[in-house]
Order: structure tokens, then sequence, then C-alpha cells
């Protein structure tokens, strides 16, 4: 979380590209609506990409990194997300959630889904970390995204 605050100013810079060709990829296998949650959301770069279609709320541990995003949004931790049960239409993680205790985050995201939620979250390759129950699982060089179902 350090590290993010002390890049917040640069992140956009260092990685927007990369993130808008995940979120392009991840639009192509669900179809956000409703209240969506953006977990590690950072400066809001994959949240913006979905506020045409949804209500949108960006979650972040650091918060020079969340200042950044205009939108609504909330500073907390994918382990400990601050909202009640079955609250979240649409959830997506892009490249955040090698950062976290990953069971107890999965955990979390199962719990504020509503039922038939979409969820889609990308998992760094070199972080070693796969997730066994999905629906889809696509493949790049960085990253893997997978599509959940609960």
């Amino acid at each position: 979380m350090e590290y993010y605050n002390k890049i917040a100013k640069s992140y956009n810079e260092l990685h927007k590209q990369e993130q808008l060709e995940k979120i392009r990829i991840i639009k192509q296998h669900i179809k956000p609506k409703g209240l969506l949650l953006d977990i590690g959301a950072g400066t809001g770069i994959s949240t913006k990409e979905f506020e045409d279609t949804c209500e949108c709320i960006a979650l972040d541990p650091a918060e020079k990194m969340l200042k950044q995003y205009n939108g609504k949004k909330v500073l907390a931790k994918a382990e400990l997300i601050p909202f009640p049960d079955n609250t979240f239409d649409t959830i997506i993680s892009v490249t955040a959630l090698h950062h976290t205790n990953i069971n107890q985050a999965l955990k979390e995201i199962k719990r504020v889904a509503k039922p038939n939620a979409q969820i889609a979250i990308t998992i760094l390759n070199k972080s070693n970390i796969k997730i066994k129950t999905y629906k889809k699982k696509i493949e790049s060089e960085k990253d893997t995204i997978y599509i959940l179902e609960l």
C-alpha cells in the first residue's frame, strides 16, 4: 500500500493502457449492470470504464490513489469489504488481488455479491495465485482473467 501511495501521481501514466486492455477483454465476457464494486480500484482507471452502464463504487486501501477518482469511493481492503451481504450486481478487480489474502478476499467478494452477480477478476501471473473455481478463464501474457460464478 505504501508503494502505491508513493507512485499515485504517476500510476495512470505507467499502467493506464494495460488496464484498459484488460477491461476491454472483461467487457467481452460480462454484461455489467446495476451497482458495481471495483476492488483495488486505485485511481479509478477501470472504474470509469463502467460508469456508462453501472453505478460505480471504487474501493482501495491506498488513499492517495483513491483521491484521484472523482466518483463514489471507499477506503478499505478487499479482505474486509464494508458493505452488507448481497449488495453488488457486478464486481471487478483488475490486477489487485495478488496484494491480498486471496482466500479472505474471495470470501468477501462472494459475501457482497448478489445472487447471479457478474464477477471478473484479473490475477498477475507471476504471483502464482490460481483460482480453482471459475466459469471462464482467459489467459494473457501478464494476467489471467477469471469470470467467476457463485
